[in-house]
């Protein structure tokens, strides 16, 4: 809808032609807005890279005289390189806008994967808080105060790598000490010290950064209300709550970085030695699946670490860390599924020359990916029980009638059925 206004208003055209590169530009899918701003994504029609191009309009950017605080968010922004910073390529402009060309992240921002999850789990959270930490870090070190960090702001890449967005708010500590007093920031994620203007400098961030982990573990921010002035005024107490099922370790950081006074609150590197990101190895990397359901084995960790205290896969983890995925051992095993379901089969010479042709495959796979396998596994960061290798174990085949029934590796079970309704059972699961 709004890119069929932007195109009848003609304020927006659909080839973008930067004079200072050459470089042109074709403008396509409509992202969405914010202030001043719209977000499309922008094609470069020589190198067919992709990127986002942040449009900011002369007309409105000048009748709010925004003009000072645009050049401020470029000077930093452009200044910046960190692998958890939305990556900044450069900006031009024309006689109606301002066009600024960023980093794509095609999986959009964590609001929309708290829209979608409302709640993800310690185990997520524990990746997630651990990469924005690594970002504020960076400009805290470059002496720079982000001021808006919030779900909306923390955008995800295609591996779910957080990239922090977005400096329309930042601003640069110029001296030792310095206090501002400038009243910014997004309601549920405003710090106290802003509120009350009585001087806020890095400490900000800091309590941004508790809202965040405050929301995605509870499902809504910490001083949500129906109003904007009960929302405040919980601020300024800072009255909230925190739920009994959230674990000690996750509620003492969450606590230690909402605090009314900021000095009282922890630096940005102290954050890292909490017991929530230091007791646990972080996770090197999450699926995309991540984006509409709860990991497995993230569950799974956050389970056994303090109840059951068991380790998901040992068998399968010993044999593969024997053999490093070697194709014998995917051979033996694809040949042993063979065997389980040989008694329900009556064409096994036909699922022998499927399961021989699917071996081939895999084996390719694997030899195509050497490093990125043997990065997973080896990283002394990364638990090996929680980089399982699953293949089906069992399988019946009814879906002449019924449908498709497996078992992984994992005793998991799963069944497909003709009308495409789907059926799992996790292990040592009712």
């Amino acid at each position: 809808m709004a890119s069929k206004i932007d195109e009848k208003n003609n304020d927006i055209p659909e080839r973008l032609y930067d004079s200072s590169s050459r470089t042109t530009y074709t403008r396509k899918r409509f992202f969405g807005k914010g202030g001043f701003a719209k977000c499309y994504e922008i094609i470069d029609v020589e190198s067919n890279d992709v990127y986002a191009g942040k449009i900011v309009s002369k007309k409105l950017m000048m009748k709010h005289n925004q003009k000072e605080k645009m050049t401020q968010e470029i000077t930093i922004h452009r200044s910046l390189n960190h692998n958890n910073i939305v990556k900044f390529h450069g900006y031009f402009e024309d006689s109606y806008n301002i066009y600024i060309v960023l980093e794509l992240c095609k999986k959009r921002s964590m609001m929309e994967l708290h829209k979608r999850r409302k709640t993800i789990t310690e185990y997520e959270c524990r990746y997630y808080i651990y990469q924005i930490i690594q970002g504020v870090k960076y400009l805290h070190e470059n002496r720079i105060i982000h001021r808006d960090l919030k779900l909306g702001n923390l955008f995800l890449d295609d591996l779910l790598h957080v990239k922090i967005g977005d400096f329309g708010l930042a601003t640069r500590i110029e001296y030792e000490g310095e206090r501002k007093k400038t009243l910014c920031g997004t309601p549920n994620y405003i710090a106290p010290e802003i509120l009350t203007k009585k001087g806020h400098s890095f400490e900000v961030d800091i309590w941004s950064i508790g809202c965040v982990m405050y929301t995605l573990l509870v499902g809504q921010p910490p001083f949500e209300t129906k109003t904007l002035k009960d929302t405040y005024s919980k601020i300024k107490k800072c009255e909230y709550r925190v739920p009994s099922y959230l674990r000690k370790s996750a509620a003492d950081m969450v606590i230690a970085m909402l605090q009314s006074n900021p000095d009282n609150r922890p630096c940005i590197t102290d954050l890292l030695r909490f017991e929530f990101l230091s007791s646990s190895p972080v996770p090197m990397s999450l699926p995309s699946s991540c984006l509409t359901m709860a990991p497995r084995l993230g569950a799974n960790e956050i389970i056994d670490t303090e109840s059951m205290q068991r380790k998901p896969l040992i068998e399968s983890n010993r044999l593969r860390d024997e053999t490093r995925l070697e194709s014998t051992f995917l051979k033996k095993n694809l040949h042993d599924a063979i065997t389980a379901s040989a008694q329900v089969c009556r064409h096994s010479e036909d699922y022998r020359s499927d399961v021989e042709s699917l071996y081939q495959q895999l084996t390719n796979l694997i030899n195509a990916k050497p490093i990125l396998l043997d990065g997973n596994l080896g990283d002394e960061n990364t638990d090996p029980a929680a980089q399982p290798l699953f293949w089906i174990s069992k399988w019946v085949d009814y879906s002449d009638k019924y449908g498709f029934g497996y078992q992984l590796c994992d005793e998991g079970i799963g069944v497909m059925f003709n009308d495409t309704t789907k059926l799992i059972l996790l292990p040592n699961q009712m």
